[in-house]
Formats: structure tokens, C-alpha cells, sequence
């Protein structure tokens, strides 16, 4: 079976998050009450978020920060308190509202722009380091590779992405994910093997652009399943 391509799992993914899954997805990343299922989706996120947060600098004061796939804003706001420049992007128009009205009072308006559209868009320039949580999960192996490339020359630092592995329990997951309530689903997973991954980024990133895998972390609960691996410049 051929793989999907970017731009129609971009397309996909856009329908999924501003028709069927906004209100879901509003009440995952805040204190509302969810499913137990989704319970342990936001624990997982949690530790995923401040996984990533933990990765980069403690003071980001004059850096520029990309968020690829920012959703309700959770971890911009975190590096705008640090003191980022934070470009805060995704592909929903919904989740982009709702980020903004969630912007709290101690946060400088400027320090963080909202934009609705292509995380790979070179138009919003150069930055320090590049944050993409759980937003190449959805993407077959080439499409994460090319994404990476596309950030690789705009980034002087590093990036900091998260993949769904290509675990065992992660593929049963997947298959049964189709037998949810429909308001329960989660939009398509592209399972991917570390291994294979980090031979398309030595072949491509390492190689073109200078970078390396730096750390990785696996983070598990019981319905969420994500990986996170920093790159860095060298």
C-alpha cells in the first residue's frame, strides 16, 4: 500500500480537528472532565509536554521559538514564560481561537503570534529551536524526514519532535482504535521504526545539514504512546 502523502494527511488531519474532534480536543487539554480513556491521553501528553519543555534551555530570553503544531497553546505559553519569541502555528483555525482566548494575564501579547496553517511554511523565517509535539505522529516516515529538512537550515539549534514508535502494543492500538465511538477516535497514527528513523535522519540531516540525535524518551500510558528525540546542531 502506497504511503499517505503530506498534503493529504494534512488535509485529512484539518477536517478531523475544526469539524470532528474541536470540543474533544478543548476538553482534553484543559481541566474538564474526560473519559478515562482521554484520562490517560492528557497524563501522557503531560509528561510528554514537560518532557520537551525540559529539553530546552531554563532561560530563553532573545530566543525564537517555533511550536509546529502548537493546538491550544499549552506549550508556547510555557516558553513564552521563559522568555521566548514563541511562533505558535497549527493546522486547525479553531485550535488556534481557542489558544488565543486561553493566553493568561502574565503573558506579553507579543511575545507569542498565532497562526493558523503549514508548520512547514519557510515564510515565518529562522529560529533558535523548533518544538513539533505530537504533530509528525501523523505522518508516514518520508513525510517526518522531509518535514526535518525543511526545518533543519531555518533552525540554529536544535529540534525537539516527537514520533509514534513502531511498537507492538502501539499497532494493536491502532487497530482497535477503530472500534471507539466515533467521538472517541483519534485521527490516523503512522506507527514508525526507531531504527529507520534515526537512519533517514543520519543519512539526510546528519549528513546534510550537521545535526544528531542528542536524547530520546519513550513516554507510555495506557491509550497514549509517544517518543520523543532531540536534534541538535553540531
Amino acid at each position: 500500500m502506497a504511503e499517505v502523502s503530506y498534503e493529504t494527511r494534512r488535509s485529512e488531519l484539518k477536517t478531523y480537528f475544526d469539524r470532528t474532534a474541536k470540543d474533544n480536543w478543548v476538553a482534553l487539554t484543559s481541566n474538564s472532565p474526560v473519559s478515562r480513556i482521554r484520562e490517560t491521553v492528557r497524563a501522557g501528553r503531560q509528561e510528554m509536554r514537560e518532557t520537551l519543555l525540559g529539553w530546552l534551555p531554563d532561560d530563553l530570553q532573545g530566543a525564537r521559538i517555533l511550536d509546529a503544531g502548537c493546538g491550544t497553546g499549552m506549550l508556547s505559553i510555557e516558553a513564552a514564560r521563559r522568555g521566548a519569541d514563541v511562533v505558535a502555528i497549527d493546522i486547525s483555525p479553531e485550535l488556534v481561537a481557542e489558544a488565543a482566548d486561553r493566553l493568561p494575564a502574565d503573558i506579553n501579547k507579543q511575545t507569542i503570534t498565532f497562526h493558523a496553517g503549514d508548520m512547514s511554511d519557510p515564510s515565518f523565517g529562522s529560529f533558535d529551536y523548533v518544538v513539533a509535539m505530537d504533530s509528525l505522529i501523523h505522518y508516514p516516515l518520508a513525510s517526518i524526514t522531509q518535514l526535518l529538512e525543511g526545518f533543519a537550515p531555518r533552525t540554529r539549534e536544535g529540534v525537539l519532535f516527537t514520533f509514534a514508535p513502531k511498537t507492538p502494543a502501539l499497532t494493536v492500538m491502532k487497530a482497535i482504535g477503530k472500534l471507539f465511538p466515533r467521538n472517541d477516535r483519534s485521527p490516523a497514527i503512522e506507527p514508525v521504526s526507531e531504527q529507520a528513523l534515526i537512519s533517514s535522519i543520519n543519512a539526510s540531516l546528519t549528513h546534510n545539514f550537521g545535526y544528531r540525535v542528542n536524547r530520546t524518551k519513550f513516554v507510555s500510558t495506557k491509550f497514549y504512546k509517544s517518543q520523543a528525540l532531540e536534534l541538535i546542531n553540531s
